[in-house]
């Protein structure tokens, strides 16, 4: 900004330039409070927890109508859609990979095997445990790492770690989420958009 046109320059000009090193301070003071890893894992943790909450809403209503929990289990939006145990594992999944790729470190591999509504909930919990002993310091300073990654059967894609994270990792986990909610809703189970952002805590 020129400082030359203002009168009594002496003072403006010096209120001008403390104005835009403020903002200037602030955003770097924003950029630093938000890391990789506080902007993952609280996220993939809370919205599994959330999930979990919701396998027990299903457990608790197969108890109180008394029907077969594969309908469930098994059950399909569409023809062509996954089945609803796959929903949760693809969800469990997308916070686990993300974060064993960007980071190195090893996660365990889980076989898909899961055909009740308990072992489901093993599944979230076992995800849960792993992702919560990940140190946020394995994460942070790694936004631009390339990550190469299965995409699909036959493909792969090359991401940086942030994008990585907000493009696909956790749009992923809330598509699956999002899926298993519309199956168990469909399906008669008592559960609200509350149930969905809040889990337990609703």
């Amino acid at each position: 900004m020129d400082t030359c046109l203002l009168r009594d320059d002496g003072i403006k000009s010096r209120t001008v330039h403390t104005q835009v090193t403020l903002a200037q301070l602030f955003r770097k003071t924003r950029s630093m409070t938000i890391s990789l890893s506080s902007a993952s894992l609280p996220v993939f943790v809370k919205f599994l927890g959330n999930l979990r909450h919701l396998l027990t809403k299903a457990q608790a209503d197969v108890q109180a109508r008394g029907y077969d929990e594969q309908a469930l289990v098994q059950y399909r939006l569409a023809p062509d859609m996954l089945p609803f145990k796959r929903q949760i594992s693809i969800a469990c999944d997308a916070g686990k990979l993300w974060a064993a790729r960007v980071s190195g470190l090893e996660a365990p591999v889980y076989e898909n095997t899961e055909e009740t509504l308990e072992a489901l909930v093993g599944r979230i919990d076992k995800t849960l445990a792993w992702l919560q002993t990940v140190p946020p310091a394995a994460l942070d300073g790694l936004e631009d790492k390339q990550v190469t990654f299965p995409s699909g059967k036959n493909a792969t894609r090359t991401m940086s770690g942030e994008d990585y994270l907000k493009n696909w990792a956790l749009p992923n986990m809330f598509f699956h989420i999002t899926t298993a909610y519309a199956i168990l809703r469909h399906n008669g189970v008592a559960i609200g958009k509350t149930e969905f952002l809040m889990g337990a805590g609703s």
